[in-house]
Order: structure tokens, then C-alpha cells, then sequence
């Protein structure tokens, strides 16, 4: 089981700052280093202000030589389908393939309406039409165009390019809607994604989705499972071990642990002695 380290730099840290935390996490062991993409913070005064999530992982990048890099998760309101799918295919062959994409619908109204993004009512018909352009793009042979008509957008014989460097880029699709989620899991995705909170019980979720991949033909041992759960502000070290032990047995291949205070690179040392071995 992979575990990966997860950030939330809305809520305020400088590239230094990140530059900082995800080198600690390729030093001590971490499979990855994954961010939110957000841009009004959540907690505390968000200083220096929020970055863009692909602006700061084409630095690291190149400041990075292992961990894998992405977002949990891009909001389809912010970047128009074709523009995210170039950026992750300049991203990914700036890290030599170590990229990821999480994409998800968006939720947070208020940083909508604090930077005047449109943030529709209805979003899910949004996200499968971005799914389906940004992979199409992806998986049309060079030298071919690719052409797209839905209710949201439109692309007339466009290159499609840049290629990614990988084969096929990594597509996390998360979150806990019974069926919408689970189809567009399995008709897109690599990794589908749960945030373990409370007595939410991922393994039933797992199930859920494994049966919407088995309905839509795809074998479901060919989809990644994996859970995302917060560490809070320093929890102890037991408790932490103890939220990777319910991820093992939900039958999870990866672990996003969430650390909110990303200055604190003594405890994610600490969390790394005791949890990685």
C-alpha cells in the first residue's frame, strides 16, 4: 500500500514553503506528494495568498526526482477542459511522468464568488464532459485531431498536443454521491478516491464502485481504491497508524495523509519513521 503526503496551501504557504514539504516527503520515503486546489483559505489568514496548483507543481517538478506529483482535487469551474489537459502534459513531461490528475466538481461557492468564477448549479454534467475531453485528447494518435460536441463545450480538430510522457496519466476521480461517482470512476478514472471521515466505511464504498467498473466492462482490479484522512494538527503518532490500519482493511492500495500544518516538518518526520516501515 502506497502512502502519500496531502496539503492544503489555500489556507497560506509560499512555493518555498511547499518546495520545503515536498522534498521532506521525497527524502523520508513518501510514494507522493499530492495538493488541494483551492484559492480562498479555510483556516487562518491564507498569507502570502492562494497559488495555483499547476504553476507550483511544474516547480517541483523539476525540483523533485521520485514522488508523484498532482492534485486532490482541480475543480472543473477553474480551467477550461483542453487548457488543463496541455498543463498536465507540460507538467508531466517536466517531471519525466510522475504526474497525476485529480478532478473533481468543485463545491466551495464562496471562492466562486470572491474571484467571480461561474460556479453552475449542476456540475456533474461539467466534470464528465472535461473527463471525457481531457482523456480523448490524451489518446488521440499523434498526427490525428480530436473533435468534441456536448452541452458544455465544443472542440473543432484540435491537435491534441502535447502528449503526456506517460502512457496514460493517472485520473483520480473521488467523493462519496452513490451513483454519479461511481460511473464516471469507472468510465474514466485509474483511482477513485474516498475521504475517510468518522464511521464512514470505505471498504462498502469500494464495493459500490467495484460494481459500477464490473457494469461498465472493465475489469475492477484495474482501478486503483485508495482514502484520503486527516492528520487534524499533530495527532498523535497511534491515532495515525490507526487511521492507516482502517485503510488497510477497507482494502485501500493507497493512503493520502493529510497534514494541515505543512510548516511542521518535524511531525511528518515523526509520522514517517512510524508509518512507512
Amino acid at each position: 500500500m502506497e502512502i502519500c503526503t496531502f496539503i492544503e496551501p489555500q489556507n497560506g504557504a509560499s512555493y518555498d514553503e511547499q518546495l520545503a514539504f515536498a522534498a521532506a516527503t521525497e527524502r523520508l520515503g513518501f510514494a507522493g506528494f499530492f495538493r488541494s486546489d483551492h484559492f480562498v483559505a479555510f483556516d487562518g489568514d491564507g498569507m502570502p495568498g492562494p497559488s495555483d496548483s499547476w504553476t507550483v507543481l511544474a516547480g517541483l517538478a523539476r525540483e523533485t526526482s521520485r514522488i508523484r506529483l498532482g492534485t486532490l482535487v482541480s475543480s472543473v469551474t477553474f480551467r477550461h477542459p483542453a487548457l488543463l489537459a496541455i498543463q498536465v502534459a507540460n507538467v508531466d513531461a517536466m517531471s519525466g511522468g510522475r504526474v497525476e490528475l485529480g478532478l473533481g466538481a468543485g463545491w466551495h461557492e464562496r471562492e466562486h464568488e470572491a474571484y467571480g468564477i461561474p460556479f453552475p448549479a449542476r456540475r456533474f454534467g461539467i466534470l464528465e464532459e472535461q473527463l471525457a475531453i481531457i482523456t480523448g485528447l490524451w489518446a488521440t494518435p499523434v498526427g490525428d485531431t480530436f473533435d468534441f460536441t456536448g452541452e458544455h463545450y465544443r472542440l473543432d480538430a484540435a491537435p491534441a498536443l502535447p502528449k503526456p510522457v506517460q502512457q496514460r496519466v493517472p485520473v483520480i476521480v473521488g467523493g462519496s454521491g452513490p451513483n454519479r461517482t461511481p460511473e464516471l470512476a469507472a468510465r474514466f478514472a485509474t483511482e477513485y478516491n474516498y475521504f475517510l471521515t468518522g464511521d464512514r466505511d470505505a471498504a462498502a464504498r469500494f464495493a459500490v464502485v467495484r460494481a459500477a467498473v464490473e457494469a461498465a466492462g472493465r475489469d475492477p482490479g484495474d482501478l486503483r481504491y485508495s482514502v484520503a484522512t486527516s492528520l487534524e494538527y499533530g495527532i498523535p503518532i497511534p491515532e495515525v497508524i490507526a487511521k492507516v490500519d482502517v485503510a488497510r482493511a477497507a482494502g485501500a492500495d493507497r493512503v493520502y495523509l493529510q497534514f494541515l500544518d505543512h510548516r511542521d516538518l518535524g511531525y511528518l518526520e515523526r509520522v514517517a519513521t512510524a508509518v512507512l516501515p
